[in-house]
């Protein structure tokens, strides 16, 4: 019985569908190609007839009209051929937005090059209204794209089908990464497993989703139509190796679908990574980690005077907030918890008081239902031990408002890994010990990523992620990022 007949699917109507799942990236790919022309001819207009209003006219001569029309080819053909509008990037990630970047950048360069050379003043108007206006808005409208093809995505559309091809561990690792990261539009239809491994059913489960198993490394092409897949990942390439997985790509080529290698580093930043042929060979090599960079003076600096200015700024609400707690329940203004900071040393966290007076004493008798990640953190979506004042401040995050001074004090970071409790560092093994190279955050990957609806798996892959991968620019995203989530308070409470 062929594959086609085991999934109960017609090959005719699997490659029209297939066709179908590959037109809406033409026609996303077509609407971007759309909105970079009107915005580089828009732009440049602009700065041809802007630069001497009210007599745009007599500057239209011949050679600089000829000189406006090159420079917009030249713009919209860099993009093109930066491959600013690639498939593989749609939605997802920041390489569009620094091939934009890179593209713009070629192109001015080399006009400015040019008007210095040849004494044209065209040059300069360009670079002081077509490059910053431009810049700006062709950024914006990858970003709106950006937003309405992860809105189709929520709901259903513009996705990708993907076969997985490699072992049952990292098929699992694979399917789960591809649910955490929704908005980039995978899902898993398939997989095939190499004949050395031992499948006792017809299918994988993963987190209570079925993959089917239709067949093995040699079987991809015949379960890629089965599945209806439009994308095949291969996830280890031991079982295929160099002959296969050049054969597979000729195969796919020959279909019309993708192929993606991926490596079997997990949670490694772009920048430590590095690709090299090497005696035909594709390595990749990866940078040692950095822990030292999130703990030198330049953060500490930006740590210590945006807390600074974040006290100055909300300093009415934390006013409010202390009076409310003082007047509405018994017992202090603030809670000053002990936390392990940087390099395992114990420091007090001051929070608002949202809970009743010795409700530390409590836990115990609550520890049934505990709802924390793993058992290890200890969380309850209805803890009677809140107080009314409480639920609110932990819904619009304002009880941690006062960590900011533990920030000013050196032993926080604005952004950096969760504050762990004694009890939790005291279980920690050497993977999990890793998040106290550096400081602990006020708001972090974990903050941004659902708080405490997240597993402790989840957490601990977080924390480790942020400090073998730190950057600055990463910091400054997720600042942003926390914004929003404080503004939807997604997991807290």
């Amino acid at each position: 019985m062929s594959v086609h007949a085991e999934v109960g699917i017609q090959p005719t109507a699997l490659r029209n569908s297939a066709d179908l799942s590959r037109d809406w990236r033409r026609a996303y790919r077509r609407r971007i190609a759309i909105t970079d022309s009107v915005t580089v001819i828009f732009v440049i207009a602009l700065a041809q007839f802007g630069s001497v209003w009210p007599h745009p006219f007599e500057w239209l001569t011949p050679l600089k009209v000829v000189a406006s029309v090159l420079l917009g080819a030249l713009w919209m053909i860099t993009l093109s051929r930066g491959r600013s509008r690639h498939q593989a990037m749609l939605g997802e990630g920041g390489d569009e937005y620094e091939r934009v970047l890179m593209a713009t950048g070629q192109v001015f360069g080399l006009g400015a090059l040019i008007g210095i050379v040849l004494g044209v003043e065209i040059a300069r108007s360009y670079l002081m209204i077509a490059l910053p206006l431009g810049l700006g808005a062709l950024l914006l409208g990858r970003y709106l794209w950006r937003r309405d093809i992860r809105n189709k995505r929520a709901s259903g559309q513009c996705r990708n089908a993907v076969l997985l091809v490699g072992g049952h561990a990292s098929v699992v690792a694979t399917t789960r990464s591809f649910a955490r990261a929704a908005s980039a539009g995978y899902d898993v239809v398939g997989t095939c497993i190499p004949r050395r491994a031992t499948v006792l059913d017809d299918h994988i489960m993963v987190d209570g989703v079925h993959v089917p198993v239709l067949g093995n490394e040699f079987e991809v092409i015949e379960a890629m139509r089965a599945c209806n897949a439009d994308t095949v990942i291969v996830t280890g390439t031991e079982d295929l190796g160099q002959v296969g997985i050049r054969k597979l790509m000729w195969d796919l080529e020959a279909e019309g679908v993708d192929l993606v290698v991926s490596p079997v580093m997990a949670d490694v930043s772009k920048a430590r990574l590095m690709f090299r042929p090497v005696a035909g060979l594709p390595l990749i090599h990866v940078e040692r980690p950095r822990y030292e960079g999130a703990n030198r003076w330049a953060p500490a600096i930006f740590d210590t005077i945006f807390s600074v200015l974040m006290i100055l700024l909300v300093a009415p609400v934390m006013i409010a907030a202390a009076v409310a707690v003082k007047f509405t329940s018994k017992g202090s203004v603030f809670y000053k918890a002990e936390r392990i900071g940087l390099n395992g040393k114990p420091f007090p966290m001051y929070k608002f008081r949202t809970m009743v007076a010795g409700a530390d004493q409590q836990v115990v008798d609550l520890m049934g239902d505990n709802e924390g990640a793993g058992g290890v953190l200890f969380k309850m979506r209805e803890d009677p031990r809140i107080t009314p004042i409480g639920k609110i401040l932990r819904r619009l995050s304002i009880d941690e408002l006062p960590q900011f001074f533990n920030v000013v004090r050196g032993e926080m970071s604005v952004v950096g890994p969760r504050p762990p409790l004694r009890r939790e560092v005291e279980m920690y093994d050497d993977e999990v010990s890793r998040r106290l190279f550096v400081k602990p955050g006020i708001t972090g990957l974990w903050q941004v990523s659902g708080r405490s609806d997240l597993s402790w798996e989840e957490s601990v892959r977080l924390d480790s992620s942020y400090v073998e991968n730190w950057s600055a620019a990463q910091d400054l995203s997720i600042i942003a990022r926390t914004v929003s989530a404080v503004v939807r308070s997604d997991g807290a409470y």
